[in-house]
């Protein structure tokens, strides 16, 4: 076609429907719903579908009976893509992630235990978001850890959205029957940034009160891994060492912290102005 400049880019990933196996042939290790051998890995999603990835580059889902592309669509762009990642040796944090004074302040925590309101919350106070759910660490030109944003939205429950006044910025269900919902940013930025803190969240339920303390480098490599998007992979994938070495090179330039705090979300701004204090302190703020 005259006029039009080709494409003439390899993609990356390759994402495609097609015939995925019930099992893997003499799979190295398993769960309920997964299998690995070699460079395969093999995930079940009973009632969505049949997820089969190869070397860090193939994905080939094949659909159930009753199957929706919308759901489909929410497991490539989470799980499965995270999964991918750790086929490429990525050190994959389950955390949201904003920017502060230049540099990226990442939250983990397993589902549910507040990253997304984090970061959002932390949108009103005009730190854009980094990330939602998935950070991939990596390393600059001095070996310094960094993470990259990948552009996602928020996915926020119908209840913070309501509770931040995101309401106006609701998209679509996250699934089906979900009060859980897409949500536009106050602002995004689309950089690669060095990490200059990574904060593990604990609800304060008593006796715990509302702290921010900096673990020690054993405490923190646990944290890191423990909160690696789907931890199980680490052991799976015998990728221990690079969970290791990643939380090291953390802890050592930037900190690793319990951030223990109330989810009540009439708390929140407290919740901020702790954040802010911590960051003026160690000069993430000036």
């Amino acid at each position: 076609m005259t006029g039009m400049a080709k494409c003439t880019s390899v993609p990356d990933i390759h994402i495609r429907r097609g015939p995925a196996p019930l099992t893997l042939a003499c799979p190295d290790s398993s769960g309920p719903t997964w299998e690995i051998a070699g460079d395969q890995f093999l995930l079940r999603v009973p009632g969505v579908a049949r997820f089969l990835l190869r070397a860090g580059r193939d994905i080939i889902f094949e659909p159930c009976t009753h199957g929706r592309a919308s759901d489909i669509a929410i497991f490539v762009t989470g799980t499965v893509f995270g999964i991918l990642l750790h086929q490429r040796r990525q050190t994959v944090l389950h955390a949201s992630a904003v920017k502060v004074g230049g540099k990226a302040v990442l939250f983990c925590g397993t589902s549910g235990a507040g990253k997304s309101t984090m970061a959002a919350a932390l949108g009103n106070a005009g730190y854009p978001l980094l990330n939602d759910d998935i950070s991939v660490i990596g390393h600059d030109g001095d070996d310094a850890p960094v993470t990259h944003s990948d552009g996602r939205q928020l996915k926020l429950w119908q209840e913070a959205a309501d509770a931040l006044g995101l309401s106006d910025r609701l998209g679509d269900s996250v699934r089906n029957g979900l009060s859980k919902h897409y949500v536009t940013p106050r602002s995004s930025v689309g950089e690669t940034l060095s990490i200059g803190a990574v904060y593990v969240l604990r609800e304060a339920r008593a006796p715990l009160q509302s702290s921010i303390a900096r673990l020690n480098i054993a405490d923190a490599a646990h944290a890191v891994a423990a909160n690696a998007y789907r931890p199980f992979l680490v052991a799976a994938m015998n990728q221990k060492s690079l969970y290791l070495q990643a939380a090291i090179a953390i802890s050592e330039s930037a900190g690793v912290f319990l951030l223990t705090r109330s989810k009540d979300f009439a708390g929140i701004s407290e919740i901020v102005g702790g954040l802010e204090r911590h960051w003026h302190e160690r000069g993430l703020l000036t």
